[in-house]
């Protein structure tokens, strides 16, 4: 019933860690601390009862976590009697508990036999698992992750039973119902699903950001009339990241509703979540909310319907430290977890830091609306940190151990001897001559003025602020050395480093390499010049992968998007060579060609000078012309006056009297009058 938490570099990941109480009894709490380390603490005396660290080079860091589910108790029937081996096969999985990863591979670790029971990989996620949830009947698992698909896992098998797109975007939560028929999941939206055909089966409208956790709160519908399907009428709460709203939703018959129905009011974005089921309409639903800032939020109401105003909590649960003495102030201390117990009536608080946590049953009989505990936690916490968490050791000294301090060679220039001046300042001084100048005194003192105003170190104590940065943890110290840029500084700095610093180095490194992509393009330089020089020396290591773990994964994370990138970035080169290419071809003129032959018509206007010489000629050439064209026009008018005269003789034989009255009137001089002997004429 967590908000599972992820990465703190994601501005929109949930808040805390994955952790969550074991079914039941809640006698266990999980707790996937961000060094990587699963830890499983005994609830009843505070004790550490199991530590796991998975090979980080595997399986990455650990997003989620759920316990497997007890099994329901079925109705006791002579033939279920009968069959103890199974029950006893099925008892086992309730020790087993589901982590999720940031590279999506799922984890199933038997807290029993303190190891690893079995891992769920292939064809699984390829991106982190944000939300693992327990089928309680059956013993499947559900998982969903950015890579916008949700899988059913197969156990036993170990493999996917069937895998399906939950959302256009990443799905962050789920949920399963009380009858195991129903599968909600969230990402900004709210679906529910039937799981038989894996089809949707209501939408709501959801939040504005990531939904982190997805609790149902009833098991029977208000309205108990009416026959129950096994989810209509059933209520469901929902959380979200940087939302200090918990919005609660109604399944309804019809699909027209689509919006919360109430919602719950908190100071802060919501860690965890747990409530109470109610299990009918009189009973009220009870819900414990751990806020960001520490404080728990509970809940009392009865579900009925809608409800317009936000409800506030009814009592407000802190922890603070005792403030000693008059001076000293009291000061919170951030609740992490809380849980109900079986009884309903106490509650199960988890505070102090997250790596040696204070496990506290407390009982809820106070009628105030804000309760402050005092609680000191500085005697049990302050020797565990150094011994548990840090490792550090106060080296025992022997008498005749030898010490470096700074002054000595290896660690910084040797001392200088003193200066002859200062006997001639201490001269003018007994004698009782004018005040030493500033000038002299820092001369007497041997300090360089030039050396001052360059605040970068020399090349020769590299090596040693180096070495000295890591074993204080020094951050200016550290950066005055990393953030070089120099290849041949890094090389020497590198090869005269003692060698029990190269691991503190890439434990620096990695955490650097993890941070703002400009330091990174230096740490990388860093890193390839300890890994080729020191390599020798890493081999030889025996637990190199645990302690490089972290390194390891980020590596392979950055490694699994390049092959994508180098696809991208191809197809890039090639579309930008044509649009410049293109752009080009556009922008150029066609040169001016030169031509080697000009033909030109009949006469030109222009004429040059060299053409002037050869006129006469050209003069000749057009008389000439004339001529041939003229002698073509008079044979084409002999050919037509044969013609013609072949018409009038047909015409005179048979008219021979209009030609005599023609001939008369040719020698009459009448012809003149004549419109078509005019014509020929002419």
């Amino acid at each position: 019933m967590a908000a599972g938490g992820g990465g703190v570099a994601d501005p929109l990941s949930p808040a805390g860690v994955p952790c969550a109480f074991s079914p039941q009894s809640q006698a266990y709490f999980a707790l996937a601390s961000t060094d990587g380390h699963l830890r499983v603490w005994e609830t009843a005396n505070n004790r550490l009862h199991q530590e796991y660290v998975p090979s980080a080079h595997l399986s990455g860091t650990c997003t989620c976590l759920a316990w497997a589910p007890a099994r329901l108790q079925a109705k006791e029937t002579p033939q279920r009697k009968k069959r103890k081996s199974e029950a006893i096969g099925t008892s086992n999985q309730t020790d087993l508990l589901a982590l999720g990863t940031a590279v999506g591979s799922i984890l199933l670790y038997s807290t029993v036999k303190g190891e690893l029971h079995s891992k769920l990989i292939s064809g699984g996620h390829d991106n982190k698992v944000n939300c693992i949830q327990w089928h309680q009947d059956n013993g499947y698992l559900y998982s969903c992750s950015d890579d916008k698909h949700i899988v059913e896992w197969n156990t036993q098998t170990c493999k996917v039973k069937c895998k399906w797109k939950g959302d256009n975007s990443s799905v962050s939560s789920l949920c399963i119902s009380p009858d195991g028929k129903m599968l909600l999941s969230a990402g900004r939206t709210i679906k529910l699903w039937v799981l038989e055909t894996k089809e949707i089966y209501r939408h709501f409208t959801g939040h504005a950001t990531p939904v982190s956790s997805l609790l149902f709160t009833t098991i029977r519908p208000p309205n108990e009339s009416q026959p129950f399907d096994g989810i209509t009428g059933l209520y469901f709460l929902s959380g979200a990241v940087h939302d200090r709203l918990l919005n609660v939703w109604q399944v309804r018959s019809e699909n027209k509703e689509k919006n919360a129905v109430m919602s719950f009011t908190v100071t802060d974005e919501p860690v965890y979540i747990d409530l109470t089921l109610s299990e009918n309409k009189e009973e009220p639903v009870k819900l414990a909310v751990v806020c960001k800032d520490g404080q728990v939020h509970l809940f009392e109401h009865i579900l009925n319907g809608y409800c317009k105003k936000p409800l506030t909590s009814n009592c407000t649960i802190q922890i603070a430290t005792p403030g000693k003495g008059k001076k000293s102030t009291p000061k919170p201390i951030p609740i992490l977890a809380a849980g109900f117990c079986s009884d309903k009536m106490s509650l199960l608080l988890v505070y102090g830091n997250w790596f040696q946590p204070t496990i506290e049953r407390v009982a809820l009989n106070s009628k105030e609306s804000h309760v402050c505990l005092v609680r000191d936690i500085s005697n049990c916490w302050a020797p565990k940190v150094e011994t548990a968490i840090t490792k550090v050791r106060t080296p025992v000294m022997n008498s005749e151990a030898k010490v470096l301090v700074p002054g000595i060679p290896g660690h910084q220039a040797a001392i200088k001897p003193a200066l002859p001046q200062t006997e001639e300042i201490e001269n003018k001084r007994k004698l009782g001559e004018n005040e030493v100048s500033i000038e002299e005194r820092l001369g007497a003192l041997d300090i360089d003025t030039r050396k001052e105003k360059d605040d970068l170190p020399q090349t020769n104590s590299f090596p040693v602020l180096l070495a000295q940065g890591l074993e204080s943890n020094d951050f200016e110290m550290l950066n005055k050395v990393l953030q070089t840029r120099n290849l041949n500084l890094i090389k020497r700095t590198v090869l005269r480093m003692p060698l029990h610093a190269v691991i503190p180095l890439l434990q620096e490194l990695t955490k650097r390499l993890q941070g703002h992509p400009n330091s990174a393009v230096l740490m990388v330089q860093w890193l390839k010049c300890v890994l080729t020089v020191h390599a020798s020396y890493l081999s030889t290591l025996p637990d190199l992968v645990p302690q490089l773990g972290t390194l390891y994964q980020l590596m392979e994370s950055r490694v699994k998007t390049f092959q994508k990138l180098s696809h991208l970035h191809g197809k890039l080169i090639l579309l930008i060579t044509q649009v410049t290419a293109s752009e080009k071809t556009k922008g150029t003129t066609c040169p001016a060609q030169k031509a080697k032959l000009v033909y030109e018509e009949e006469s030109s206007e222009e004429e040059s000078d060299d053409e002037v010489a050869d006129k006469d000629s050209d003069e000749n050439w057009d008389e000439e012309d004339e001529e041939e064209k003229e002698s073509i026009k008079d044979e084409d008018v002999d050919e037509e006056s044969e013609e013609e005269d072949e018409d009038t003789e047909e015409k005179d034989e048979e008219n021979g009297e209009d030609r005599d009255v023609a001939s008369e009137k040719e020698l009459n001089g009448d012809s003149d009058l004549d419109p078509e002997n005019e014509s020929e004429e002419e």
